[in-house]
């Protein structure tokens, strides 16, 4: 058996697009995506512009996923949840964190870079007795990355 998880990242104040097409631009991906229009939604509805579907893929593996919740405009559970350093702890009221394993430092440092733009940084990146890169950043869009090198 095969199993693979994929991060589905759920948008309840319909940035979808935005983020989407944001981690495109993180990942050097490719961004498939698809409205609830295109998906037999009456034009003019609310939200039938939208993203129901939507997808980054690159060629070295990452598969991210995402849309947007119909209806939803800003629910309670989408309100900032902080993440935070206490005393040498990650302290966090978000639900999941989405964590990536690079085998080069180099590249985590790149995406890093690209993570942290209009973000707030939980941990700085840097080395740490485990790992030679290792942060915690939580994107504009509220999604919180790890990123840890492991060679």
């Amino acid at each position: 058996m095969s199993t693979t998880a994929i991060p589905h990242i759920n948008f309840a104040d319909g940035k979808a697009r935005q983020a989407l097409e944001f981690y495109q631009g993180v990942f050097d991906g490719d961004l498939l995506s698809h409205t609830y229009q295109d998906f037999g939604m009456p034009a003019g509805s609310p939200d039938s512009d939208r993203i129901v579907f939507g997808q980054i893929t690159t060629a070295d593996g990452v598969l991210l996923m995402g849309y947007d919740i119909p209806g939803a405009q800003e629910p309670d559970f989408a309100k900032p949840r902080s993440t935070r350093r206490v005393n040498g702890t990650t302290v966090t009221e978000q639900p999941m964190f989405v964590t990536l394993h690079i085998t080069d430092l180099t590249e985590a440092e790149t995406l890093w870079k690209r993570l942290t733009v209009n973000a707030v940084v939980v941990e700085e990146f840097a080395s740490s007795t485990w790992s030679p890169g290792f942060g915690i950043v939580t994107d504009q869009f509220g999604v919180t990355w790890l990123i840890n090198v492991h060679e």
